[in-house]
């Protein structure tokens, strides 16, 4: 099969097409004809060895977590699919190897749930992680409620743009953090834009003269400061970008795989609470510039790789 890996850590440049075995599939698995996969900042720090002392890599890599696709066979001891179903999954494991950069990925059943319907394959493939991770912050680090006030960083990107919305569902009012040309967008996703930078901390003032309840950071280093001084006294915080976050009394969230979540994100989107907004689709052949643009960090939602 075709995909994408790197034999060696470095820039997008170390990242080459080519043929590849296909995965064999274990009991608890489901061979995935790979529709689409989306870009994840982890992905390019995975690639340039900064995640080396969490996930070891086996050479070649294949990267990417995030997929959309058919379902090809399930493994003989998942009852749960069947072939020619469509699925979405974050497919992470122990060790960096084999990706959702390929025609056909082994995802474990844990990793899987049901396509949305009403999303296409390249904006399901955007839900998994950054879905994911808005959520398990939201719902079980910050047990965000109705009635409070949220802080978003970074809310118009892949996470953020995900978080606002799920918090605006829970019923909070939401403020987010973005960058001028992005604030139609972050209020088009039910949040209250401020620009980040210098004067942050009085710009939310401005708008929660009491402090907020819950700060949810994917920025890191001054917003996280910034952050901790706009708390109510029972606020809480926590980031997926800075473990500094725990001296200022915080939670730092590495998100997880869990289908029963997954699914329940899957729902959210034919309901048409959660959208996904692709910021470029690129094909297989151009993962390595997919790779640059995200690791620019200034796009508007997703970048999406289309597989087939």
């Amino acid at each position: 099969m075709k995909a994408i890996s790197y034999a060696r850590y470095g820039g997008p440049e170390v990242l080459g097409l080519g043929e590849v075995d296909d995965p064999s599939v274990g009991p608890d698995s489901v061979l995935v004809k790979v529709r689409a996969a989306a870009v994840n900042p982890v992905d390019w720090k995975c690639r340039e060895g900064y995640l080396d002392s969490v996930l070891k890599p086996v050479f070649p890599v294949i990267p990417g977590w995030d997929v959309s696709g058919v379902v090809v066979r399930p493994g003989v001891a998942v009852p749960e699919f069947a072939a020619g179903d469509e699925v979405i999954g974050y497919v992470r494991e122990d060790m960096l190897s084999r990706g959702t950069f390929a025609e056909y990925v082994a995802a474990p059943v844990r990793t899987l749930a049901r396509k949305p319907r009403g999303l296409s394959f390249e904006e399901a493939a955007g839900l998994p992680l950054a879905g994911l991770t808005a959520y398990q912050v939201l719902r079980r680090v910050l047990g965000v409620g109705r009635g409070e006030t949220v802080l978003v960083h970074a809310a118009a990107g892949g996470v953020g743009s995900i978080a606002v919305q799920l918090a605006a569902h829970l019923g909070a009012r939401v403020i987010g953090t973005a960058s001028e040309r992005n604030h139609d967008f972050v209020r088009g996703l039910g949040g209250e834009p401020v620009t980040y930078g210098e004067g942050l901390t009085e710009r939310v003032r401005g708008l929660a003269p009491e402090g907020v309840d819950a700060v949810f950071d994917s920025v890191g280093g001054d917003a996280l400061k910034a952050s901790a001084n706009l708390l109510t006294p029972e606020g809480r915080l926590a980031s997926i970008a800075d473990p500094e976050v725990v001296t200022y009394g915080g939670h730092y969230w590495f998100v997880r795989p869990d289908p029963q979540d997954l699914q329940r994100l899957s729902d959210l989107a034919d309901q048409g609470t959660v959208t996904i907004h692709i910021a470029k689709t690129f094909s297989l052949e151009e993962a390595a510039e997919a790779h640059r643009l995200n690791q620019e960090g200034r796009t508007r939602g997703k970048i999406v790789v289309r597989v087939s």
